[in-house]
């Protein structure tokens, strides 16, 4: 797939499931970050993933209701087990959570061991086929993205720990389908990563840039080079992130010299 010689319009589904997955999961990045369980995300992505694989093993329509009920109530059942984890062995959470993660994974290999599509399979779940995603695909994941940002900005100071889990496997339940666990993780953690240096005011909206451009950039980029569209918008996404951090370190190297600077011309 050459960019010039596409249509570009089959760009613009993916696109806009991109920009779903960002403004629902960069904020709630920023909380993951704070809270010290970066991999809680893996885990949880891998639980809905492995919803999803059970739904395939019993036979059911892929992109049906009852897919969408198997991956939620998986990831609700991963969130109310790590809010029991985390209530009962604090001190070992990030432990338990990769524990969880392990699991999950290899429960997946498990029930696709006897099928024949098994590795196609297993390969969409973690990498994801956003390129082709449709715009009937959106549909529950806008209105699904809707609820989230209600529930996020409206009661987060109000939200318990398990609150924050459900609203949490909601958001991963419905993201891990259109982009896959990869993209997940890469959506949650590398934007507020790349912005934590700058001052509070100015993270989101940087973390909100970084993500935006990463899924633009990375899609144009997999249509002109017809290179993995997922592992492309990880590395955007990556590098844009160290790009972000470094003007911070650099804006704060500047206003550390400026003082030293006044100091001097005042004692001359």
């Amino acid at each position: 797939m050459n960019l010039f010689s596409t249509d570009l319009s089959i760009l613009w589904p993916a696109l806009i499931a991109g920009l779903l997955v960002v403004i629902s999961h960069v904020p709630l990045g920023q909380q993951v970050l704070s809270r010290g369980i970066v991999f809680i995300d893996l885990a949880i992505a891998q639980i809905a993933g492995l919803g999803v694989i059970f739904a395939d093993w019993l036979g059911l329509e892929p992109l049906g209701w009852a897919v969408q009920a198997c991956a939620l109530t998986a990831a609700l059942a991963g969130a109310l087990y790590l809010t029991w984890t985390e209530r009962r062995w604090p001190d070992v959470q990030e432990a338990m959570i990769g524990v969880t993660f392990v699991l999950a994974a290899t429960g997946a290999l498990l029930l696709l061991a006897a099928n024949p599509h098994g590795g196609e399979h297993l390969r969409d779940l973690l990498a994801g086929q956003i390129l082709w995603v449709g715009y009937p695909q959106l549909v529950i994941p806008l209105v699904a993205t809707s609820a989230i940002l209600a529930l996020w900005f409206g009661l987060r100071s109000r939200l318990s720990p398990l609150g924050f889990y459900l609203v949490f496997a909601l958001a991963v339940t419905v993201s891990v389908q259109l982009v896959g666990v990869y993209l997940v993780f890469a959506t949650l953690i590398v934007p507020s990563l790349g912005a934590r240096q700058h001052p509070p005011g100015r993270r989101l909206a940087l973390a909100y840039a970084i993500g935006i451009l990463g899924y633009a950039i990375g899609l144009a980029l997999s249509a002109a080079l017809d290179l993995p569209s997922g592992a492309l918008i990880v590395w955007c996404l990556a590098l844009l992130a160290v790009a972000v951090h470094a003007t911070a370190q650099a804006v704060s190297a500047t206003e550390e010299a400026e003082p030293l600077s006044d100091g001097k011309h005042a004692a001359v």
